[in-house]
């Protein structure tokens, strides 16, 4: 591992983890990675209002699932932890206080009901910078009475601040625009957009992964680097994800688009390595000879990601898209890997007459997701209602006549084999289209409208047949010639 490049992947355990973080987090992760960097995870908790217990929990959980081994961070350790935040309170006073002391940072006395007055007048938010010129000795008087503090950051009030993205490149704003950030709260707690910084520094990250909507902010962040007098770190913001609305638009994704946490994509049967394959696309663009590739598995993706194939325009997260991905990764599994996991989706009774192995197997290249199975199997459960029209098949020149003696003939033929296999069942049927002077399609047709009941499924007759068994195909039959 080079500790020329390190990344970090640095959440707070509010919830579940949102598409949006994951994308960060293997971004982060690869952009490590291609250079045999060191890939941290950081948990930051200092927000303890919105703490969710167990939080923390689904992040490493979710990191371990896609494989995004993390080099140092909790429960791994490393020489620059803790990596939970509130473990590090006493560093970001230390800190803070040093800001003070150097001039970039100051005390602020002023109490909650000050500051909500002042922006009942003030309609933007902003802070009047009032304890900003405060005095030593006023400050040094309203610490020995204990008065509750925060301290704020003392923003220059000229000129402008600018840092290169990766990215987007050149991003800036007018000082004047900048506000006097709390650093510090009055709990004792720092802000994040304070604590990052020192972290960042401290455990030595050279490129900061992180979504768009951070881009204007990133000027205040700059400006902490250097009122320390530490180099900057390389920034690389990503691009939006936009879902897609009802009536065509595009808006930021949120719940409303559908499951965006990776436990609910999960939990719908979506697998973990193509939700990474496809999010991975979700902002970059493979170059040269890896342009036109769309599957990638998570050591190819080490290989071949770099910073400057990061798209600036927004991406749209399309279920459609990742569905089919899903699909495809689903027939490209192994049988046995396949099997295991289907069924932990057999969330249904299945009778014992049902082969149940051989009936998932027929799914597997016919679902885009694992949660489409009993819908799918449905049919082999139950014989649905289905009009005798549904006979009838212009290609294979079927009428309902030529069914009812197809039927007829297979009804016998079928009784008296011994061996119930697919085998076994198609060599039987093939003497019907023999008999009748037909087509082997249109004794397949008949017959599998008979024991399914509907005009597309997955499979043929013999193989429904094989599936549902014996006793339960004559039962079906019987119940199509009295149709």
């Amino acid at each position: 591992m080079d500790r020329n490049i390190v990344t970090r992947f640095a959440p707070s355990p509010t919830g579940y983890m949102h598409i949006g973080n994951l994308r960060t987090a293997l971004y982060s992760f690869l952009i490590a990675k291609h250079q045999d960097g060191c890939f941290i995870l950081r948990i930051e908790d200092t927000d303890r209002e919105r703490l969710v217990e167990g939080a923390e929990d689904v992040i490493k959980s979710t990191l371990a699932t896609t494989k995004l081994t993390y080099d140092e961070g909790p429960d791994v350790g490393g020489e620059h932890g803790p990596y939970v935040q509130s473990q590090r309170k006493e560093i970001y006073m230390e800190y803070a206080k040093k800001l003070v002391e150097s001039g970039h940072a100051y005390y602020c006395f002023c109490t909650k009901e000050r500051l909500e007055q002042l922006h009942e007048e003030d309609a933007t938010g902003g802070y009047d910078r009032h304890c900003r010129n405060l005095s030593k000795e006023e400050v040094a008087e309203n610490l020995a009475k204990g008065l509750p503090f925060v301290i704020r950051q003392k923003m220059p009030l000229e000129g402008r601040t600018t840092y290169t993205d990766a990215v987007f490149g050149e991003i800036g704003c007018d000082n004047v625009e900048l506000q006097d950030q709390i650093l510090m709260k009055a709990d004792g707690y720092p802000t994040y957009n304070f604590c990052h910084v020192i972290d960042d520094y401290l455990m030595g990250v050279t490129h900061v992964v992180r979504g768009s909507e951070y881009l204007t902010s990133t000027p205040k962040y700059a400006l902490l680097y250097d009122s320390f007098g530490w180099p900057r770190p390389i920034y690389v913001h990503l691009p939006l994800l936009m879902g897609k609305n009802a009536d065509g638009s595009v808006s930021k994704l949120s719940k409303r688009h559908g499951a965006v946490s990776f436990q609910d994509l999960v939990a719908d049967g979506y697998l973990p390595e193509a939700i990474i394959n496809y999010i991975a696309l979700l902002g970059w663009c493979p170059k040269g000879e890896d342009a036109t590739t769309e599957f990638f598995s998570l050591e190819d993706l080490k290989k071949v990601f770099t910073i400057e194939a990061i798209n600036k325009s927004p991406a749209v997260f399309d279920f459609d898209k990742l569905l089919w991905f899903n699909g495809e990764y689903i027939k490209k599994m192994d049988k046995d890997t396949y099997l295991s996991l289907a069924k932990e989706f057999v969330n249904f009774s299945v009778p014992s007459s049902i082969q149940l192995d051989k009936l998932l197997l027929l799914l597997q290249g016919r679902i885009g997701k694992l949660s489409e199975i009993a819908e799918k199997a449905a049919f082999f459960l139950a014989l649905p209602d289905y009009d005798k029209s549904l006979f009838e098949n212009k290609k294979n020149k079927v009428t309902p006549d030529l069914a009812l003696a197809v039927l007829q003939e297979a009804l016998p033929l079928l009784e008296q084999l011994t061996v119930f296999d697919n085998d076994s069942i198609y060599n039987a049927l093939l003497q019907i289209a023999e008999k009748l002077s037909c087509k082997s399609g249109a004794v397949m047709w008949s017959l599998r409208i008979a024991v399914s009941g509907l005009a597309v499924t997955p499979g043929g007759a013999t193989e429904i047949m094989e599936v549902i068994g014996k006793e339960e195909t004559l039962r079906r039959i019987g119940v199509a010639l009295a149709k």
